[in-house]
């Protein structure tokens, strides 16, 4: 259906206009469609098919068109009762676009914040995402944005905010430049604002600031050095509890963090008759995270080798917890755990008079997710297949048309390296049974 509904548009005469329908709104195509009822409202379809609510409405002898929002972040029903509320207002002698130009001056960038989270908290993956989200912007951008209305910020606040930690902080200054133009461009959308966002990054912040990529990385997670692998190792398995299992589980595995510490027993299959090889006779266990957990949002298969299958079988399980890494009081373990863990690590070394466990590049103590980068680095030096190192960390390989063609996500293959990384990580990788193991893997 094209065209106007109930006239040609041009006013409120003529013929009473039939009620928009809730399925209409949805499917019609470009056009403009009255909903009758004598408060002058009716949808606007672009030819690009966003769709927007708009008020005709005479205000002191004027007529004036006033927009209400686009669909489906006002429905129907929410137009009705804006445009009627309009309509009240007129009735008593008021001005609705005065008013809503006292509340858009009105609107601070916290406000915004709070009123476009409200809005999109759906999207985020996970809790931890959402506060990540919030707290960037409350530590930088609330300080200096905050109680400003959003109409009033310009560029040279935008940059207030980011110049300080560009340099120093690039990822986490890139990061909040993003959701600032999120906030923006909501708070424009939903007619709060007008004109173009300060922080857009083409043709605007990326004339006054350098590229991230150009800009020295301060931020990388240290990492743990190849020659302390073995020490280290050694010695996290000599501590006890629930979040040092937790931690060298995620070593074995290369996985991030928010991955095992969310993980369920129902994720993990020990396997049936299938072997890893004659000779070790290890069950070829599989543990398969959701696409929902995952930060590239798609399943990845992770092969456990015979001593993560050790750990999971040395485990207690909590009755009515599904995590496989539980709290002590149930429920997931926090973040900060697995981090106490290398942390405590680090001071027993340093009060040994040891350096400890240090970055090799940046001297400082390495942390969980560092752990990552270290194995990236052994699989290199050791000659393993970039692409099937970067599938063991759940990387994009390659580019959209050939992850479409390349279906295989290296199972075995990786089964045989992860097996090598625990030899590697014992402190002996001569082993007959891993050697040949590679031989038929690679």
């Amino acid at each position: 259906m094209k065209g106007i509904i109930g006239g040609s548009g041009a006013g409120d005469a003529g013929p009473r206009k039939p009620r928009l329908t809730a399925a209409l709104v949805r499917n019609v195509g470009p056009g403009k469609y009255h909903d009758g009822g004598g408060t002058g409202l009716f949808l606007r379809v672009d030819p690009s098919s966003a769709r927007f609510w708009i008020q005709r409405i005479v205000i002191r002898g004027k007529r004036r068109e006033i927009g209400l929002g686009s669909f489906p972040l006002v429905s129907l029903a929410e137009a009705r009762e804006a445009a009627l509320e309009n309509k009240r207002l007129v009735y008593k002698g008021g001005d609705p676009l005065f008013e809503r130009r006292q509340a858009r001056a009105a609107l601070s960038f916290v406000d915004a914040v709070e009123r476009y989270l409200a809005a999109k908290l759906h999207e985020f993956r996970n809790e931890k995402h959402r506060k990540q989200w919030r707290a960037t912007l409350d530590t930088y951008a609330r300080p200096v944005l905050g109680h400003m209305p959003v109409p009033a910020i310009e560029v040279h606040d935008v940059l207030r905010v980011l110049e300080p930690i560009w340099k120093t902080k690039t990822e986490t200054a890139s990061r909040l430049r993003g959701r600032i133009e999120s906030v923006l461009s909501w708070a424009t959308v939903a007619g709060y604002r007008q004109g173009p966002n300060p922080a857009r990054w083409k043709g605007n912040l990326s004339e006054l600031l350098p590229k991230a990529a150009k800009v020295a990385k301060g931020e990388n997670h240290p990492a743990l050095a190849l020659a302390d692998a073995s020490r280290w190792w050694t010695e996290l398995r000599a501590r006890e509890g629930m979040a040092a299992r937790a931690l060298e589980f995620l070593t074995l595995t290369a996985a991030r963090s928010g991955e095992v510490r969310g993980m369920t027993w129902d994720e993990v299959d020990f396997g049936g008759a299938d072997k890893i090889d004659k000779t070790d006779r290890t069950p070829a266990a599989i543990w398969t995270v959701p696409a929902s957990r995952m930060k590239a949002e798609r399943e990845h298969r992770v092969p456990l080798t015979a001593e993560a299958v050790a750990i999971l079988e040395s485990l207690p399980r909590l009755e009515g917890c599904p995590y496989v890494f539980f709290a002590p009081r149930g429920g997931q373990l926090s973040d900060m755990s697995l981090s106490a863990v290398m942390r405590r690590m680090q001071e027993a070394e340093e009060k040994a008079g040891h350096k400890g466990f240090l970055d090799p590049r940046n001297k400082r103590p390495a942390v969980p997710h560092g752990l990552r980068s270290t194995f990236r680095q052994w699989a290199a030096e050791r000659g393993f297949p970039r692409d099937m190192a970067e599938l063991a960390l759940a990387h994009h390989v390659g580019t959209e048309v050939e992850r479409a063609y390349q279906r295989s996500d290296m199972l075995e293959r990786r089964r045989a390296m992860m097996a090598a990384w625990a030899v590697f990580l014992r402190g002996n990788e001569v082993d007959r049974n891993v050697v040949q193991l590679l031989r038929e893997a690679i």
